[in-house]
């Protein structure tokens, strides 16, 4: 049995059990194309209701696969697109037959009943794919209990969970895998305080306007997917990139798993290379890495450039900008223009300058004087700060994210 994980591949063998990891990311200048092997097989796949778990099971689906959606999503979220319902309705469109199935990864009742549900209809399971996961880009202070509950429950003990009860029919397929999606294992302490990035609604939210650009499409992670699941059982204790393993299937052209061809990627912060070769990465992108020491000063702030952009800032508040932020910000900085600077988009017509907040910050932005110029001209994404690590964000998320309009104000007044 082939146990994977999309992002990282391995294939660990364990009692007759194979686990792969594939990171994510077509021949020549397409995708990867459907050869009709899956036809007939049976998919398992957590949170494939949207994103890159719907991708896996609509290239599935266009072999002829049988695909169960263990998913939690019965009824439209406000935020997020798509149910295990429509999620169905696609995959039976594209060629394949469905199995919606309501499942919350942290319930053994219900990953159980799914599983049976699963054996009844369609005879057995050949693969499994542990997709479903939770993430919240917090610090640690800031990273209630309740949201540690959580991740643990999805992404740990979840994926145990539906492994174990999908291990004893998967023992009974010719080609059994099981695919976890995750990022690469790589130790390198840098690793422990950053991120990265794949276009999924989640993505969306926590990135802000502008970030799909940046990224590539959930088609790379189905593709190294489906690339993976043709491979036999003894294809085991591998480590596999998406791009490598698709590149091994002839691909050459990435440009095609672009959400924007020829834009610029967010470079993959779980994937190792040189520390140098990574900064001047990062700084084509227009971020600072956290990892280079920078240049610190005690100076006052009260006058020069981060002065001169407060001043802008200032002409462009207006009670439309309060009405739909509502949000009190603090920005602690360091550097060459150190020193605390707010800007109150909850009250009256707003107001922005040097010093404390009239009133407590909803948000505390943590960053280099330079750094922040940057964000403000629009030659430095929030996200790729926060990313880097150089911006550190303590309070709500969702409010720094809505500051990232303002920021695109400002270029006209630039």
């Amino acid at each position: 049995m082939c146990y994977c994980s999309v992002r990282v591949e391995f294939n660990v063998t364990r009692s007759a059990s194979v686990v792969h990891s594939v990171p994510r990311h077509s021949t020549g200048d397409t995708m990867l194309q459907n050869t009709g092997k899956l036809a007939g097989y049976t998919i398992f796949i957590t949170g494939a209701s949207r994103g890159i778990g719907k991708a896996i099971a609509l290239k599935a689906a266009r072999d002829g696969a049988n695909v169960v959606i263990a998913a939690k999503t019965a009824d439209p979220h406000p935020k997020l697109p798509g149910t295990i319902y429509t999620a169905a309705a696609e995959i039976e469109a594209a060629g394949g037959k469905a199995l919606p199935c309501i499942v919350d990864v942290r319930d053994e009742k219900q990953i159980n009943d799914a599983v049976e549900q699963a054996v009844e209809k369609f005879g057995g399971i050949d693969i499994l794919v542990n997709n479903a996961s939770a993430i919240n880009l917090t610090g640690t202070l800031e990273t209630p209990m309740k949201k540690i509950d959580l991740m643990l429950g999805i992404n740990l003990r979840g994926t145990y969970l539906t492994s174990k009860l999908c291990i004893p029919h998967l023992l009974k397929s010719k080609n059994p895998h099981i695919l976890n999606l995750s990022p690469p294992l790589n130790l390198n302490p840098i690793w422990f305080k950053n991120h990265t990035a794949i276009q999924t609604a989640a993505m969306d939210m926590l990135g802000g306007s502008g970030i799909d650009k940046q990224c590539r499409k959930v088609e790379i992670v189905a593709d190294a997917a489906y690339a993976i699941f043709k491979q036999p059982t003894s294809f085991t204790g591998q480590f596999v990139i998406d791009e490598d393993i698709l590149r091994k299937e002839g691909i050459r052209d990435f440009d095609v798993y672009a959400v924007e061809p020829g834009h610029p990627l967010l470079p993959d912060f779980f994937l190792d290379q040189q520390p140098e070769d990574l900064a001047r990465q990062m700084k084509e992108h227009g971020a600072t890495p956290a990892f280079k020491s920078g240049k610190t000063s005690t100076d006052s702030a009260s006058t020069g450039p981060v002065s001169d952009m407060f001043n802008i800032i200032r002409g462009v508040l207006s009670p439309d900008i309060v009405k739909t932020t509502q949000g009190v910000y603090r920005f602690d900085l360091s550097g060459d223009h150190a020193g605390v600077w707010y800007i109150d988009l909850k009250n009256d017509a707003g107001s922005a300058g040097s010093g404390e907040p009239p009133v407590k910050a909803d948000v505390i932005m943590t960053l280099d004087s330079s750094d922040f110029i940057k964000m403000f001209e629009g030659k430095l994404k929030p996200t790729m700060a926060f990313m880097s690590g150089k911006l550190k964000i303590k309070g709500d998320m969702g409010l720094a994210i809505k500051l990232e309009k303002m920021m695109a104000m400002m270029k006209s007044k630039l």
